[in-house]
């Protein structure tokens, strides 16, 4: 868990209250868990992971692109760690970098980096290696590439704040996302079963970096250019002259 201090407090737990994307995230999640759980176990029936699930084969050949999205709410109904581990990852990270980007700024992130790891697992599973192949027809749920995407934004942004890694042992979150990259990229070059979600994961890694040390920078790049293209077309449409006393009337001023 978190644990860093405001100036001029003790060490203090967590990031504080939910903020309204987190909110609405955590809820949306922990109700298409309880969902899922009712279908699984009384119904008997597992409907909304074989049809809302990530699975490469059907989002290519259906054409079933709403996966890219909807298996970033659906967790293990037999496995209810899975979902507590995202949600408290989710309010850990998540709320400081909604503080930080707005609710816009960081909705966006979220959708980024989630579907973004979600796109990546499909191309993945086309790669001809023996480890990628699995992948293809294998079912993907879970919110963990947009948190491992957040894990990161967050080492950006407050990379000496500490955390409990593992929620043992205290370390400096970037040396924590470090050793959390290093585990996904070995786990995914495994070729065993959890190679699959780790794959995901990894992919929520790299995607953030990209999108916070790579399209940022551009966008600032191209926002200058804009800039100074307006503000060069606008200096074309005035006629600047000397002023000072002695040069004439007010055709001699800036107009």
């Amino acid at each position: 868990m978190s644990r860093y201090a405001p100036a001029g407090s003790g060490v203090v737990i967590g990031p504080g209250p939910m903020t309204p994307a987190i909110k609405a995230i955590v809820y949306a999640n922990v109700a298409a868990y309880a969902l899922t759980f009712i279908t699984v176990n009384f119904l008997h029936t597992e409907f909304l992971i074989e049809w809302f699930g990530l699975v490469p084969i059907e989002t290519l050949k259906h054409g079933q692109l709403w996966r890219l999205v909807t298996y970033l709410f659906l967790h293990d109904p037999g496995s209810p760690i899975h979902l507590i581990f995202n949600v408290l990852s989710l309010w850990m990270f998540g709320v400081d970098l909604e503080r930080r980007w707005g609710t816009r700024g960081f909705v966006k992130y979220y959708a980024i980096t989630g579907i973004g790891a979600g796109v990546a697992t499909v191309l993945f599973s086309l790669l001809p290696f023996a480890i990628s192949a699995p992948i293809y027809t294998s079912n993907t749920i879970g919110a963990s590439g947009a948190i491992y995407g957040l894990l990161l934004a967050f080492a950006v942004l407050f990379p000496h704040r500490q955390i409990l890694f593992m929620f043992i042992f205290p370390l400096p979150v970037r040396v924590a996302a470090a050793l959390m990259a290093l585990m996904s990229f070995m786990a995914a070059t495994s070729g065993t079963n959890g190679s699959v979600a780790e794959a995901t994961h990894l992919a929520g890694f790299i995607i953030g970096w990209v999108y916070l040390k790579g399209f940022s920078h551009m966008r600032l790049d191209l926002s200058y250019r804009l800039a100074k293209w307006r503000m060069d077309r606008a200096r074309k449409k005035f006629n600047i002259h000397k002023g000072g006393r002695g040069t004439g009337g007010w055709g001699d001023h800036i107009h």
